[in-house]
């Protein structure tokens, strides 16, 4: 029967995985974009390879997001906009992080927490192309396209814009009241074929 644990990280503890993802910024300045993409990538490959906890699969789809966004032709994120998303990505592109990926089970689970920072840090780029994702196939759908093929077409910008401009000024209002496989993209329910998550619930 399913057994429902739930935990919190203090400060302290979220001041460790701080230092750990500042490390692996620092350490990843001569990699490029796409050495840090692919390596992101791998890690949702790996993953893919051994029955993970409910917990972590959930969070690596969310890093799924995190690499599509940054590959997706369609969405072409400001440059700016992007390295927010490739610093986010750099800490997985170290197997060896906080506790290595080879160790059985909880390998990723310090990958599973640094996700679920970034992704608090990163919410609204998240969420805007979320909707992008969303608006993209049903209009591909109606037009009877593959969204898979649509790439920059004339009729997504103006619902690009609107999302990438509504993503920056929620992020301004944020800040000034506080402060941080294969991915395709096409889709919300799961980026990648690579990766596919089962349902869950986290308390």
């Amino acid at each position: 029967m399913p057994l429902a644990i739930s935990f919190e990280l203090s400060d302290r503890d979220l001041e460790h995985f701080t230092q750990a993802l500042a490390k692996a910024r620092a350490a990843a300045g001569s990699k490029t974009a796409d050495e840090i993409i692919a390596a992101a990538s791998k890690l949702l490959v790996e993953a893919n390879k051994v029955e993970v906890p409910d917990f972590i699969a959930e969070r690596l789809d969310r890093l799924d997001a995190l690499i599509a966004m940054s590959r997706d032709e369609g969405w072409h994120l400001p440059e700016e906009d992007r390295q927010r998303v490739l610093s986010a990505l750099v800490y997985f592109a170290d197997p060896s992080d906080v506790i290595p990926d080879n160790v059985p089970v909880l390998g990723y689970f310090d990958d599973a927490i640094a996700i679920e920072m970034c992704v608090k840090e990163l919410k609204h780029e998240i969420e805007a192309y979320d909707e992008f994702c969303e608006y993209r196939q049903g209009e591909a759908e109606r037009r009877g396209l593959d969204p898979a093929t649509v790439g920059r077409a004339d009729w997504l910008e103006a619902r690009r814009d609107e999302l990438v401009d509504r993503m920056h000024r929620r992020r301004n209002r944020q800040a000034g009241g506080s402060g941080y496989g294969d991915s395709s993209g096409y889709a919300r329910k799961g980026y990648t074929s690579a990766f596919r998550p089962g349902l869950m619930r986290v308390r």
